[in-house]
């Protein structure tokens, strides 16, 4: 397997983190490769910037920081202005356009796909954004199986939601199928 290095950007609140530690349990627990994931935030519990890298590979990791990241996910337009330029050129970017205008020339594959929307059309709680979101980064990415991420879900989280956070990432990787080079 090819190192892949994945960025999660947003503000506080938005599970960022939770989606990417989810992530990296998947590789790890369910697909027998390494991961390391970090995160850094503003100070502020909720709005502030958040990041969280992610690292996936067969072999050793030295440095959990994802620089030039082949994957960016950028949830705000705050994060999108500050991480734009660190993705590897030809990577994927992944935006919602509710939230996010490309601005700028970026040598990426851009994708503007409606989570949110999405979300609250068929599911109706904004809560479930991040699992959605997900769902979309391993659809398009490959890097792990949706089953090992499902696993996850199933023992992360608590049973009175569990079911909504597994059909948001079903939605996250349905509307990210068309896109997908697997």
């Amino acid at each position: 397997m090819e190192r892949c290095r994945l960025v999660f950007s947003g503000s506080g609140g938005q599970g960022v983190i939770t989606a990417a530690i989810i992530l990296a349990e998947a590789a790890v627990l369910h697909e027998g490769l390494v991961a390391t994931q970090s995160q850094s935030y503003g100070p502020e519990a909720r709005g502030g910037a958040t990041r969280s890298d992610v690292i996936i590979s067969d072999s050793p990791i030295r440095f959990p920081k994802a620089n030039q990241p082949n994957v960016l996910v950028c949830l705000t337009q705050e994060a999108y202005n500050k991480f734009f330029g660190i993705i590897r050129p030809g990577g994927i970017l992944l935006t919602d356009p509710r939230y996010v205008k490309p601005e700028g020339r970026v040598d990426a594959r851009l994708f503007q796909l409606p989570l949110y929307r999405e979300v609250m059309d068929r599911i109706g709680k904004p809560i479930v954004y991040n699992i959605c979101m997900l769902g979309a980064v391993v659809e398009l990415t490959g890097v792990v199986q949706p089953g090992s991420v499902q696993k996850v879900l199933q023992n992360r989280i608590p049973p009175g939601v569990l079911d909504i956070n597994l059909e948001a990432f079903a939605l996250g990787c349905g509307i990210a199928a068309p896109f997908a080079a697997r």
